[in-house]
């Protein structure tokens, strides 16, 4: 084999990608230095675009096809390399090839909670605030091939799906962020409103992704959660609602009568909690009542006119008048005081645990259970 010949042997005339992943956007031709032919063949497959490179900026870009690399169709780079007789140029030619598929159920969510205002958690007329979390899927796929070369993969060097999700979730979380801020939605609504927050987000970055050679086909956002302690607090008020119940302290005077009757020998001593609770609720609103019945303070007359206290001389001489106070019959003696409460009796406990059963605080397993007990101690 002579020189020439050698020569020829090294200079590449067909030039293609057949990509068998599914994360790949950018591969690099491996020319392994060698030169391009005068009229070598490029092969883009749907859904691929080629680029060719001088000194690490795009020059050329070819759709799919088969095209024919000439001066002719080279325009750009026969330019700036000054080919005009056919690739003589000693410089090399570097060749990228690009995916312009649709890469679809990219994932994205916020690694910290966000802080939101809720008017729903107000306090003293202040809006409320509440950490949430969110996480989505969304597609993309690159419709610029020079200007992503350029943006991308010619600056950050990001070649693989994984790596440029890195770079956009960013942008994405706080795109999120904004949209749930501004929105004025309590964290109870947004459930039935992520497709207000994906627009309001997606037309936030839409514009990002295009100055990057890439179109945001699709963002969702799938899930928004709450701390645990807050969902806690939002089951505990839908189960004080469902079962009628529209006082707090009522709802913790049950619960506590419950979780008691479960335990054994705990009962007896929450029951009477219980009705005492019951019992002080009762006589704060008897008190109210009463105060608010009352005769308005202050009283007709008071504060006492000019001349009080009395001045010398009173009371004036003869006062009080002989006989005064006119006899009567003794005072009557103080009322004994009533004896001390003791234990409730076993048909006030019997009473107390069927009020429990009744309100359903108790299974009917439990209720005969501690029934037992309680007649299993006469």
């Amino acid at each position: 084999m002579g020189i020439i010949s050698f020569i020829k042997s090294q200079l590449i005339d067909i030039i293609e990608w057949l990509d068998d992943t599914n994360y790949t956007l950018v591969w690099r031709f491996p020319d392994e230095d060698h030169e391009v032919k005068n009229g070598a063949k490029l092969i883009c497959r749907p859904g691929q675009a080629a680029i060719l490179i001088n000194e690490g900026k795009a020059a050329d870009v070819f759709g799919p096809g088969t095209h024919t690399l000439s001066t002719q169709n080279v325009p750009i780079l026969s330019t700036l390399r000054g080919w005009k007789y056919g690739f003589e140029s000693p410089y090399k030619v570097e060749i990228y090839f690009v995916n312009l598929r649709q890469y679809l159920d990219q994932k994205w969510g916020t690694a910290n909670p966000v802080l939101v205002r809720d008017p729903e958690f107000a306090i003293a007329g202040r809006p409320g605030r509440v950490r949430i979390r969110a996480y989505g899927s969304y597609n993309f796929k690159i419709t610029e091939p020079r200007l992503f070369f350029d943006e991308l993969v010619g600056t950050q060097g990001l070649v693989t799906t994984d790596a440029i999700e890195s770079y956009l979730k960013p942008r994405m979380v706080s795109a999120f962020s904004q949209a749930a801020g501004k929105s004025e939605l309590s964290v109870a609504d947004m459930a039935s409103n992520y497709d207000v927050l994906a627009t309001a987000v997606r037309g936030t970055i839409e514009e990002d992704f295009k100055k990057l050679g890439l179109t945001l086909t699709s963002f969702l956002v799938e899930n928004i959660s709450l701390p645990p302690e807050v969902e806690r607090a939002l089951d505990a008020a839908a189960a004080q609602s469902a079962r009628g119940v529209d006082n707090t302290m009522a709802w913790e005077g049950m619960q506590a009568v419950r979780d008691a009757a479960r335990t054994p020998g705990a009962a007896s001593g929450v029951m009477q909690a219980g009705m005492g609770m019951g019992m002080g609720v009762g006589m704060g609103q008897m008190m109210a009542g009463a105060m608010g019945q009352a005769m308005p303070y202050p009283q007709p007359g008071y504060p006492p006119q000019p001349g009080y206290p009395p001045q010398p001389g009173y009371p004036p001489p003869g006062y009080p008048p002989p006989g005064y106070p006119p006899p009567g019959p003794p005072p009557a003696a103080a009322a004994p005081a009533p004896p001390a409460a003791g234990p409730p009796s076993l048909e006030e406990r019997l009473r107390a645990l069927k009020g429990a059963f009744d309100a359903g605080l108790l299974t009917e397993d439990e209720y005969k259970n501690k029934r037992a007990q309680l007649l299993g101690s006469l």
